[in-house]
C-alpha cells in the first residue's frame, strides 16, 4: 500500500511557478473527496502561512480583499464561517494551530482575536509557546488524530501540549531536518504533503503520529465535498 504523507513539490515566491505545480498534487489525492480550491489572500499565494481554519471556521487577514473573501465564502459549505480578523499578528497561519477541538495560540494575540477564534473555530485556545518558539503555528501542526512539534520540545513540554490537546504528540522535522514543521508539512485526518525534501524517515514519523497508514477519507469529508459541489454547481 502506497503511503499517504506524499512529498509536494517546492515553490519560489520570488517567480511564478506553473499553474498546475502544486495545485496539481493536491488534486491527484483530494479532487475524489473534497474540491481543492485556489485563491490569493492579500495578494499573496502563501495562504497556509495567512490563513488558519478547519471544519468550523476559517480565520482570514484583514488584509484579504473583498474578491478574495468572497471567492472563499462561495467556495465553501454555509456552515463553515469564514472571518477577516483586524489582528496586528497578521500572519494567522504562523501564529495559530488548530484542529477541530483545540488551538495553540500565540501569546501575544489579542483578547479579541483570541475570542474569535475560539468563536469561528469552535476551539478551545491556549497560549502557548512551542519549544520557546511563540510561532506555534509554524513550529507545530496537529490533527485530530495526533501532531508533530519542534525537536526542541523536551518531554515534559510534549506530555503538557499532549494533555492540552488530548492526542499524542511526537518532536520531529521535516524537509530534511528542519524544524519549522508548520512550514514543510500540511495534513487533516486522512492525508498529509510534506515538502520535497523529507526523508523517508521523516514520513514514516509523520505518517505514525498523524495516523495515516490505511486512514480514509471520513464521512464528514464526504458530506462536505458534496456540499462544496452543490454550492459551486
Amino acid at each position: 500500500m502506497r503511503p499517504r504523507a506524499r512529498p509536494a513539490p517546492p515553490t519560489d515566491p520570488s517567480r511564478p511557478s506553473p499553474p498546475s505545480l502544486l495545485t496539481s498534487v493536491f488534486e491527484a489525492e483530494l479532487a475524489d473527496h473534497i474540491p481543492v480550491v485556489k485563491t490569493s489572500v492579500a495578494g499573496t499565494r502563501l495562504v497556509g502561512r495567512v490563513c488558519v481554519g478547519n471544519r468550523h471556521g476559517l480565520l482570514m487577514p484583514s488584509t484579504a480583499t473583498d474578491q478574495e473573501l468572497l471567492h472563499v465564502r462561495n467556495s465553501l459549505p454555509d456552515e463553515v464561517v469564514v472571518q477577516r480578523v483586524d489582528e496586528r499578528l497578521s500572519a494567522l497561519g504562523n501564529c495559530i494551530a488548530v484542529n477541530d477541538y483545540a488551538a495553540l495560540i500565540h501569546p501575544d494575540i489579542d483578547r479579541e482575536t483570541e475570542e474569535i477564534a475560539a468563536d469561528v473555530l469552535g476551539v478551545e485556545v491556549f497560549r502557548q509557546a512551542v519549544a520557546g518558539n511563540t510561532l506555534v503555528g509554524s513550529y507545530a501542526v496537529f490533527t485530530n488524530q495526533g501532531g508533530i512539534v519542534a525537536p526542541q520540545a523536551t518531554v515534559e513540554e510534549l506530555d503538557e501540549l499532549s494533555s492540552l490537546l488530548q492526542v499524542p504528540l511526537v518532536a520531529g522535522t521535516v524537509n530534511r531536518g528542519s524544524d519549522v514543521v508548520g512550514a514543510g508539512l500540511v495534513a487533516n485526518d486522512w492525508a498529509a504533503f510534506c515538502g520535497l525534501d523529507t526523508t523517508a524517515t521523516e514520513l514514516s514519523v509523520v505518517e505514525s503520529v498523524l495516523r495515516l497508514r490505511g486512514a480514509a477519507p471520513s464521512d464528514v469529508a464526504t458530506e462536505m465535498r458534496a456540499s462544496l459541489i452543490d454550492a459551486i454547481a
